[in-house]
Formats: C-alpha cells, sequence, structure tokens
C-alpha cells in the first residue's frame, strides 16, 4: 500500500465539463446481486449527514474542502429549495451518493457524485452517474449541465464523464497540501 502522508504538496488538474443537451440514452437499470437497492431523494437533510457521505466517499480522493466548512453554510445550502442529496443505498447502508445544484435558471452543476470503496466495482458508478444526469436534465428550462473532476478522483472518472456525454471546457493545474493520508496505491489498472 502507498500512502502519501498528511502534510505533502500534491500537483492536481481540475478538468470543468458541460453538457449543452439531454443524452438520448434511456434510464439506466438499476445492477443486480440480489442485495435490495434504492436511490433515495433527501429532505432537509442535515449536515452531519452531508458530511458523512462527503467523508466516506471522498477520503480516499482528498475531498477536504468542505471539512472545515461552518455548519451554518452547509446547512443553508443544503437547504436551498434547488438543492438535491440523492443517495444510493444496498442493503439498508449508503454506498454513494450525487448532489445536484440548480441555482442558476437554466444551468444545473452535479457538484458530488461517488461511491464508498465498498461499493466501487458494483457497477454501481455508471447507474449512479448517469441517473444524476437525466434527474437534472427533467428540470424545465435546463440548458447545461456542469460538472468537474480532478486528478485525484477515481482514474476513470474523465473518461466516464466523458462517455456519459460530458465534454471538456476546461482544465487547470493546482496544488495543496494533504490534511489527512492518502492511499496512492488504492486503484488497481
Amino acid at each position: 500500500m502507498a500512502v502519501t502522508p498528511a502534510g505533502t504538496r500534491v500537483e492536481y488538474r481540475i478538468t470543468y465539463l458541460g453538457m449543452q443537451a439531454r443524452p438520448t440514452y434511456d434510464w439506466p437499470q438499476m445492477p443486480s446481486d440480489r442485495v435490495a437497492a434504492s436511490l433515495l431523494c433527501a429532505e432537509g437533510p442535515p449536515v452531519w449527514y452531508f458530511r458523512a457521505l462527503y467523508e466516506a466517499v471522498g477520503r480516499g480522493h482528498a475531498w477536504e474542502d468542505l471539512l472545515e466548512e461552518p455548519d451554518a453554510v452547509l446547512a443553508g445550502w443544503l437547504a436551498t429549495p434547488t438543492v438535491r442529496l440523492w443517495t444510493l443505498c444496498r442493503g439498508g447502508w449508503p454506498q454513494g451518493f450525487f448532489v445536484l445544484d440548480a441555482t442558476d435558471e437554466e444551468e444545473t452543476d452535479l457538484s458530488y457524485l461517488g461511491l464508498v470503496p465498498d461499493a466501487v466495482g458494483l457497477g454501481y458508478g455508471r447507474y449512479l452517474l448517469r441517473t444524476a444526469i437525466l434527474t437534472a436534465w427533467e428540470r424545465p428550462g435546463m440548458r447545461r449541465l456542469t460538472v468537474n473532476t480532478c486528478s485525484l478522483d477515481h482514474p476513470r472518472a474523465l473518461a466516464m464523464y466523458q462517455r456519459s456525454g460530458f465534454e471538456v471546457m476546461r482544465a487547470e493545474d493546482r496544488s495543496r497540501v494533504l490534511r489527512h493520508d492518502l492511499d496512492t496505491g488504492r486503484w488497481r489498472p
């Protein structure tokens, strides 16, 4: 196991993507492995719930930006009527989530999407992404869907977004000092 310790400066690339029209594919089928699964939209989710999902999914990808955000700021964002948090539950516990932020009248941002490590490789990533995309395009007046990913995310994330209909708009290189250890050997080729 290769670990980059907290306190290390890491270089990464953020890629911003956009989609100008609803894709032509149909709603995806929920992967089936004989374990009950469902996708639930949270109504007025508490900050602790969002933080738990954010950390469970993002810890292995250096998702650290919101860990220090004040509860009041996150609570206000989560209470915004145009922000929706969806959770994929399987076997009675969360497997992943996505957040759609439709604050802009004609644009929706796929703010967060990811799976907990135990759910990676079970076929839920494609299901979750395509469901998020089609859910966003259900909104009347939508003209553009945006998302961003970075080189610290799953190594196949960018390609999966592009296969699902997103196009690269721009990219920028950044660096940050890790607040937590990062398992850099977590993904198999």
